[in-house]
């Protein structure tokens, strides 16, 4: 076995070889604490055929076991991945897949496998480390190492790091890779940091990524088998000169400007026309004639941007697409809007539920629940396509958290607007970037449902396409095909203050810090004129809620009386509940939050809530239900656990002689309070009320 460690933010950073799965290409075990995650990295022996995309899979799976946990359910084992795992899946694939060499086709798959989680320190990033090692030590052809890095920021001080209590008062989290030269994913959250920040906390992120890919050299030096040998692909140099003889001055009209479907349309049948009169001479070679194709029309597009300027839809580097907006699309959704921007389009939808429908998390961190939802759709449809759809994509899951945490920032505190939220948004078209069309979309829905969030978020993509360092052109609001031949995804999501949620892909080897700072600032400028739009569409969220959502009242109950308002097996409360039409969820502060559609009910229950709270003094006049009588008096309750007694001389203005003749049990009244005696006994009476009518 070999073993490296490095100390990375006073912890020790240990990877380890030689001993666990040894018939994988390449296996390394990495500890972080007491957090250990076995990663394995394989690849099919045989060459495998060129599918247009690489073969990578990349799964990220964690072990309850890990945590000293058994899996709830029916079904006592791990089944299908977690939305938290298929997040952490791609945040290993995104930086792993730009590295691998062209020509190398063989079906590859890295397994890492959480096999013990203390509670402080994240698996994830230890997954792409892990990854790039055990890609590093095997013969799988592969031009890392990368590595990546959690950072935080408390009271104004970067965190390498943070652990799970930690993130909980830090302002940012972040998530790096890169390789020792530049960055090549970026990944997190942020509550309204600035651009210059956010740009300092990658450069510290970088230092420490430096460290650790050193860590991995030193590893791989020692033990590293030499890598596979790529057989490339030959060129039909005969058949090239064929086609290009062909389209020759063809090229650039496909490039002019159009809308999706007709550039789409036209390449497609120009490409058709070019393979049916070759395909009589080159009759296998139908697949690689198309690709020589849209290469040459990808390569025309990408030398008009970088030269002239010029776009697939004519617009200039830095313009957005044009903007249309429209609220309360849906009558009976709490919230609802239609942001389009150019050829992609998403409807959100807001539906704001009680407590019971809140998200129940089962993981190895334990059970939570979840108040705040935001689910992405992208159907076939949007792009024009038909095919099954089996399961949610990971791209769907992908993309919907990055919505979600743009989103998540703004929303009013649960003490304030105790509702929990899910967000729905409904991909209608897209040509670009429907996952910033998710946040404009669900911000707009939410203003729309009267939800009251801290300030509109906006998010855009930028693209990015480069020959070297002092030629390339930054794009701002990237389109479909944009983003296919270009070399970097940036996505921004913010406010006016600062910015939410951040996400850059590369498909280059690394990204200059100086070109990040200035799609940075494109991005803000694209990002407060879409802001804008948005404003003017619906300058504030709306006065009032949705006629169809549910009502909420909140009272408090005193913690040692819970147990009471509940009752035996919860008796009293489902009681409540049923006479008054509501829900009833109570915290273990003493919180209570009602929720229904008839308010005049729901004010009852509130008022039998707050009498939980109430402290009597003399003088106050209750409506009051008899419960006991006796020949002395009859006792009185004015609210639950709260009773007293109406002496025999104060329930009427004359002498009573018998109590039942005056009242009986279950007989409402109303009652003052007169005294308290020195054991806290209260005293109450109902002539007092009737000398006051008399006189009056």
């Amino acid at each position: 076995m070999i073993k490296k460690s490095l100390t990375v933010a006073g912890r020790e950073l240990v990877i380890e070889t030689g001993m666990l799965a040894k018939q994988a290409s390449g296996s390394v075990v990495i500890k972080y604490g007491d957090t250990v995650a076995l990663v394995t990295a394989t690849a099919n022996k045989d060459e495998g055929e060129d599918r247009g995309f690489f073969p990578l899979m990349v799964e990220y799976r964690e072990k309850y076991y890990a945590s000293g946990r058994i899996p709830g359910g029916f079904f006592k084992r791990e089944a299908r991945p977690s939305e938290k795992e298929i997040i952490a899946s791609r945040l290993t694939d995104r930086p792993l897949r730009p590295l691998f060499p062209d020509g190398f086709n063989a079906e590859t798959q890295v397994m890492i496998t959480l096999l013990s989680y203390d509670g402080e320190n994240h698996g994830d990033i230890l997954g792409t480390i892990g990854a790039s090692v055990a890609l590093l030590i095997s013969d799988i052809p592969w031009n890392g190492p990368v590595a990546a890095v959690r950072v935080g920021r408390i009271d104004g001080d970067f965190v390498t790091n943070p652990t799970v209590e930690q993130l909980e008062v830090s302002d940012m989290e972040i998530i790096i890779s890169g390789t020792s030269d530049s960055i090549v994913m970026v990944e997190g959250e942020s509550d309204f940091i600035s651009e210059e920040d956010f740009l300092s906390s990658i450069q510290y992120g970088h230092e420490v990524i430096k460290d650790i890919i050193k860590l991995q050299e030193e590893l791989a030096d020692e033990c590293g088998l030499p890598k596979r040998s790529i057989v490339e692909k030959e060129v039909n140099l005969e058949l090239h000169k064929k086609i290009d003889s062909i389209i020759e001055g063809k090229i650039s009209g496909f490039n002019k400007p159009k809308d999706k479907h007709s550039r789409y349309e036209d390449i497609r049948l120009f490409i058709n026309d070019v393979v049916q009169g070759l395909i009589d001479e080159y009759p296998d070679d139908s697949r690689q004639i198309k690709s020589y194709i849209d290469q040459k029309i990808s390569e025309d597009l990408r030398s008009q941007t970088l030269h002239k300027g010029l776009r697939a839809d004519g617009r200039d580097t830095k313009t957005v697409r044009d903007i249309d907006i429209l609220t309360s699309l849906l009558p009976r959704a709490h919230g609802s809007a239609v942001f389009t921007r150019g050829e992609t389009q998403a409807l959100a939808t807001l539906t704001l539920g009680n407590k019971k429908d809140e998200q129940m998390i089962d993981n190895i961190e334990g059970l939570s629940y979840k108040k705040y939802m935001l689910h992405y759709n992208f159907p076939p449809y949007s792009v024009g396509e038909a095919r099954m759809r089996f399961s949610l994509s990971r791209r769907e899951v992908g993309h919907g958290n990055l919505a979600e945490r743009a989103v998540g920032k703004v929303l009013p505190d649960f003490d304030d607007f105790p509702y929990t939220i899910r967000m729905v948004s409904e991909v209608l078209e897209s040509n670009g970037s429907s996952s910033m069309a998710t946040v404009c979309s669900s911000v707009l829905a939410l203003m729309d449902g009267g939800v009251p969030i801290k300030a509109p978020v906006a998010g855009v993509a930028m693209g990015l396409i480069m020959e070297d360092k002092d030629n390339y052109a930054i794009l701002t609001d990237i389109l479909g095909t944009e983003d296919h031949l270009g070399d970097m995804d940036f996505k921004v999501a913010g406010t006016k203050d600062g910015i939410t949620a951040i996400q850059m892909d590369l498909k280059i080897d690394g990204l200059p810090i100086d070109i990040m700072t200035k799609a940075l600032q494109q991005a803000k400028e694209a990002r407060l004129h879409i802001l804008s739009k948005m404003e003017e569409a619906l300058p504030k969220h709306r006065s009032n809620l949705s006629e169809y959502a549910p009502k909420v009242y909140q009272g408090m109950i005193p913690i040692d009386r819970i147990g009471e308002f509940i009752g035996p097996g919860g008796k009293n409360i489902k009681a409540l509940c049923e006479e008054y039409e509501c829900e009833i969820n109570i915290e273990d502060s003493g919180q209570c939050i009602i929720m229904g559609v008839d308010a005049g009910k729901m004010e009852k229950a509130l008022d039998v809530v707050n009498s939980y709270s109430l402290v009597p003094e003399v003088g106050d006049i209750f409506d009051a239900e008899v419960v006991k009588t006796l020949d002395f008096g009859a006792f009185v309750k004015v609210a639950p656990g709260k009773e007293g007694l109406v002496h025999i001389s104060e329930i009427a203005l004359e002498r009573v002689n018998k109590v039942e003749d005056h009242l009986k049990v279950g007989q409402k009244v109303k009652v003052k309070l007169v005294k308290i005696d020195d054991q806290g006994r209260a005293g109450y009476s109902i002539k007092a009320l009737l000398k006051k009518e008399q006189n009056a």
